[in-house]
Formats: C-alpha cells, sequence, structure tokens
C-alpha cells in the first residue's frame, strides 16, 4: 500500500527520532555488568619500613656478662679472682708466680695451647704452685670470625680444664655452645685493667683497687707482649689488698 505524501514524512520523521534515542545511550561492555561495586580506597602516605636496629648495650662496669654457674661470692668473705692471659711467657709469667707466692695468692692463668706447646714446663710450674689453668684457645683468634669448624679446632686443640675464655672477649651463642660441648665454662671478666695498652704501672694498679670487690674476676696478661707494668701493678695492689681483708683465689676450673 503506497502513503499519501503527508503520511510518509510523518513516519520518516518517527523513524529519525527513535535512532537519535538510542545512540544516545551508552556502550556497555559485558563484563562490567558482571564486576562488583568497588568501595573507594583511602589514600594514605607511603608505607615506610620498619628496620630492626641491633643497638649494642653498653657493658656496665663491673657487670658480670656470662654466668659461670659458681657463686663466687660465697668464696670467702672478700674473695677476689686474679686471671692472667696469653702466656705461659719465659720472662713474665715466672714473675708473677713470684709476687702471688709472695702474696701468699692464688690465680687463674688462661693460656694459649701454642705458648703452652713451646714452654710446656712453666705450666707444670704454674699448676704445681696450686694455680689453676684455663684454656684461652690455640694462638688468640677472633673465633666469631671462623667457621665453626675452625671454633672448634681452636677450643679443642687449648688446654684441657673445664674453663675457657674467649680472647678479645669475642663470643656469640655458638661460641658458648660449642665450648659448652667441650664441657667447658664461659669464664670473662668483671674488671678490665686494660694492661695490654701499657698505660703505666700506677693506671693499672688504679683499675685492679677500683674494681676490688667480693667475687670480682679481674683481667690481667702475664704473655702476649712486654708485662713490666702488670708485674710492677700486681706486687703493689696485692699489698694493698690485703691490707684491706682481700684473699686471692683460683677459680674452680
Amino acid at each position: 500500500m503506497t502513503l499519501p505524501p503527508g503520511k510518509l514524512l510523518f513516519a520518516a520523521v518517527l523513524l529519525f527520532s527513535a535512532a537519535l534515542s538510542q545512540a544516545a545511550r551508552p556502550a556497555v561492555h559485558p563484563s562490567a555488568q558482571a564486576a562488583p561495586s568497588v568501595r573507594p580506597v583511602a589514600v594514605h602516605a607511603p608505607l615506610t619500613l620498619q628496620v630492626e636496629k641491633r643497638v649494642k648495650t653498653p657493658t656496665r662496669k663491673n657487670q658480670r656478662i656470662s654466668q659461670t654457674g659458681w657463686d663466687l661470692s660465697t668464696h670467702g668473705a672478700k674473695a677476689l679472682y686474679l686471671t692472667f692471659d696469653d702466656g705461659p711467657h719465659p720472662i713474665y709469667t715466672p714473675q708473677v708466680l713470684s709476687i702471688l707466692a709472695r702474696h701468699h695468692a692464688l690465680a687463674t692463668f688462661f693460656v694459649l695451647g701454642r705458648e703452652v706447646a713451646a714452654h710446656p714446663q712453666l705450666l707444670e710450674t704454674t699448676r704445681a704452685a696450686g694455680h689453676h689453668i684455663g684454656n684461652h684457645t690455640w694462638d688468640h683468634p677472633m673465633l666469631t670470625h671462623l667457621t665453626e669448624a675452625r671454633i672448634r679446632q681452636e677450643i679443642s686443640s687449648g688446654v684441657k680444664s673445664r674453663c675457657f675464655r674467649p680472647p678479645y672477649r669475642d663470643t656469640n651463642k655458638v661460641v658458648e655452645a660449642i665450648a659448652t660441648s667441650y664441657h667447658f665454662h664461659q669464664i670473662l671478666w668483671d674488671v678490665d685493667t686494660n694492661d695490654w695498652k701499657k698505660p703505666g704501672a700506677a693506671a693499672i694498679e688504679r683499675e685492679i683497687l677500683r674494681g676490688a670487690r667480693p667475687g670480682a674476676i679481674i683481667l690481667m696478661h702475664d704473655g702476649g707482649g712486654n708485662r713490666t707494668q702488670t708485674v710492677a701493678a700486681l706486687d703493689r695492689a696485692l699489698t694493698k689488698l690485703s691490707a684491706q681483708g682481700y684473699t686471692f683465689r683460683a677459680l674452680p676450673c
């Protein structure tokens, strides 16, 4: 059927309007219809990583770091524990032994395996005088810088004893565990005289007297270098400490 010209124009207008309405609607992607609603996210400042800082706790003077398992303060009302490291030395160990005998003092000598191998008779002389012997490794390394196998070698090649002292006070849980596996008590010290710095006999004597208290472990050296200052300081300090009622005992090594 043929429409009159007027109706034909009206139909064309209707079709054109419908097309415009359809084009005005935004196209929707099929995947967008299934997407869940997203809640707005608050904007924060950039995250800062928290890095743990390993802070070395300062050592208080006369603080005993490693427990020996012995209550040293009960071994005498005013007992001190003199210890000597790095020997035996053919010159200075006999001088130290002579001074100790003069003051009726006992001490503990933490010896190096290599020095004992070079001077075995000095070790026997020290023991015969009633002094005790401790293990100070074979040749005085920084133990925490070594492999576990090397740590074992250093400790096991030192002298037999119940006591072990790590050189430089350089120790950690691994070193202490290895020492324990050989049935050693790790022994550090309460008073460091710093005699290895050779500050003068008066300075060494002053450190001994200042640190004296019942049960204190005092560090000195009879080996590892010239110990003339230590020998002089020891004689004077023991004279004064004896007058104060102190006695001098060996550690139960």
